[in-house]
This record gives C-alpha cells, structure tokens and sequence, in this order.
C-alpha cells in the first residue's frame, strides 16, 4: 500500500480552475473523504489521481514516486464509480476478472483472488448471473470486487453510494467501513454527503469552488470548523447563523443578534474581547438548542424567546423551527417537549459550544 500526496494541484478547463492549489497528504492506509457540495473540484481531484485528467500545475505522488506522466493503467490505483460501470453481457465472475486476464494473470491466480473478493463482500453465490440479475446493492459490491481483486496500492470511490436507497446507503456504507479495516488498505472516497463523510474517515477534506477549505478528522471538523462554509457543511441540519455584533455590558461580553441578546461564558470572554463593536457571524448548531425543561445539567444556558413555526417528529428527538424576530432557526430537542405550533417558546442555547465568525472574512473567530 501507499500514501498519496497532491503537491499544489491545479487543475484548468479554459479560464475555470475547477481544483485550484491543492496540498493533501495522505497517510498510508488511511481512509480520506473529499467532500462538498457539486462543482467543488472533488471528483477533478480524484480524476487527476487516476490519471483520468492531466493536471495543468503542481505534482502527484503515489508513495514516493511521482505519476503526473504516468498512465492510469500503470499508476497502481483501482476506481469505483457511481454508476458501476460493468459489462452487461458478461457474468459477475467475468467483470471482476477482466481487469487481470488483461494483465495476463495466471487462471489459477485469477480464480482465487475472484474467489477471494467474493467471499469478502458475500456474492459467492452470484458469480453466474450477469449484471441485470442483480440489485444496485449487489451491483455496487461487485463493482468494489472488481477493485479488489487488482491488489491495488490504492483505492478511489467517486459517490459510490449515490444510486442507492437510503436504506441500502446506510447498510453499504458500513461494508465499505468494515472492508477498509480488513484490506488495509488506502482508501480515497469521494462524496457530497456529509453524513457519509463523518462515518466513514478518519479525516475529511472540505472543498468548495476547487479551493480545500479545511482538512481535519471528523470530530474536529465537527467541533473547531474554521469558516462558515464549513460550519454550515458538517452537521446535519446545517448551524444556525445570525448576523451580530459583540459588545461589552457592564463588564460581561454580550452577542447583540437584533432579536435577541445572549451572554458569553466568562471563560470564553477573552476570546471575543479584541472584536468588542465589531459585526460578526454568531452560530450555534441545533442539537446545542434545548427545551430548558429537558437542557442538560451544567451548561451555560441563555435563553432566547421564540415562537414555534414548526415540528418535526423523529421519533428520538424533534426538530423546532423557530423564529425570533424575523430571523429563522432548528432545534433539535428533546421528544418529551410540549412546545407545538404557534406557542411562544424560551429556549435554551447551550453557550459552552458556541460559534462566532469574522463577519468580512468568514473565518472562525478563537
């Protein structure tokens, strides 16, 4: 296996840079997630990795050796693509070894890493059937057996899961988990799904508009984003944000949203102290905004008047939306809640996992 690294890619369409000074480095056999919305260069990147497209500036390293010149059949990767990509007319067994009888891999050889590959992913029993036969799961799995059995250095997926139900998302989603920690292998996986990106990899790059925005593992990405893009990105639903100005009452500092006024922590005074006057981006995610009969022990709470515009049941928790003043906002709380359409509702915003950006810039103030 290998590490992968992108030495200030740039990647060009005309006048578009579509990636635009990547630097990644990819430890060996980890397990790396690009993730942003369409159009943020993601799948460019993992493209120019496979070969696919010729970088315009900067290197790729595949270990120690450097592939911009390489061809794709050479560089010693193997590619999942969303939409499977298998011949019709030939069995299960016949698309997964097609890659090495191209190769002039042994039969024997050839047997036992089909085999192999087949056990891993449980279609033993499909090896017969032609792809028409099948599910979008069990085609999905025979696609990532075909990489398999290239013993590849490394592994790319682009939105693998994307034609899946959600359902059969969620399970696939833990087989491609569990495969990772069996192959040790090095894996580049491709998505817009933040939720996939959080439960899959042990770090995350976030892009947007071909730039990386922040690369991170999932927790820190989660509790330290360092702009609003990524804030707004990671968490499901996205953070609330409101537009503010930090101010200073009577020695206390004080978030000024317009409809409402909250405290900050004395512990986090210092931080906000040098921005006293200046506007700023205050957010706070959803699962941070509570009921106060059902709030947490032991947090700094501020409450916030609001009216209930409106709910949704999710069995564990209920998600609130909110309106104070004219601005709109989600809870997620707890199931227990009586609140319901129309009430007039105090919440309780946790103030310990607060979020306050730099208005101009955008960046994460700390």
């Amino acid at each position: 296996m290998a590490s992968v690294t992108y030495d200030h890619v740039t990647k060009q369409f005309g006048e578009v840079k579509a990636v635009h000074d990547l630097s990644i480095h990819v430890e060996d056999k980890e397990f790396l997630v690009l993730v942003g919305p369409s159009g943020c260069g993601k799948t460019t990147a993992l493209r120019c990795l496979a070969g696919l497209e010729e970088i315009s500036s900067g290197k790729i390293l595949i270990g120690d050796r450097v592939v911009n010149d390489v061809a794709p059949k050479d560089r010693d990767i193997a590619m999942v693509f969303q939409s499977y990509a298998l011949y019709p007319h030939m069995s299960v067994y016949d698309n997964m070894a097609f890659g090495l009888k191209l190769r002039k891999t042994p039969r024997a050889e050839i047997e036992q890493r089909v085999k192999e590959a087949a056990d891993i992913l449980g279609i033993g029993h499909l090896l017969d059937r032609k792809p028409r036969a099948l599910s979008g799961g069990q085609r999905q799995r025979v696609a990532v057996g075909r990489a398999i059995v290239r013993h590849p250095q490394v592994f790319l997926f682009d939105e693998p899961l994307s034609n899946l139900d959600a359902k059969l998302r969620v399970q696939t989603r833990a087989e491609i988990s569990k495969l990772h920690q069996r192959l040790e292998a090095t894996f580049i996986y491709v998505t817009h799904d933040q939720v996939e990106a959080m439960t899959m990899a042990s770090r995350i790059a976030v892009m947007k508009d071909g730039l990386l925005q922040q690369i991170d593992s999932p927790q820190n990405l989660y509790d330290r984003p360092g702009n609003v893009f990524v804030a707004g990105f990671i968490g499901s639903p996205s953070m609330n944000f409101f537009d503010s100005r930090i101010r200073t009452d009577d020695g206390s500092m004080m978030v000024d949203a317009g409809a409402f006024n909250v405290k900050v922590p004395d512990e986090k005074a210092a931080t906000f102290r040098p921005h006293a006057g200046k506007d700023v981006i205050f957010g706070i995610r959803p699962e941070d905004i509570h009921d106060p009969q059902f709030a947490p022990p032991g947090i700094h709470q501020a409450l916030v008047e609001s009216k209930v515009d409106v709910t949704e049941l999710m069995g564990n928790e209920i998600f609130l939306y909110l309106m104070a003043g004219e601005k709109n906002f989600v809870g997620r709380v707890d199931p227990r809640t009586r609140a319901r359409v129309g009430d007039k509702l105090q919440v309780a915003l946790n103030m310990d996992n607060m979020h306050v950006f730099d208005k101009a810039s955008e960046l994460a103030i700390r």
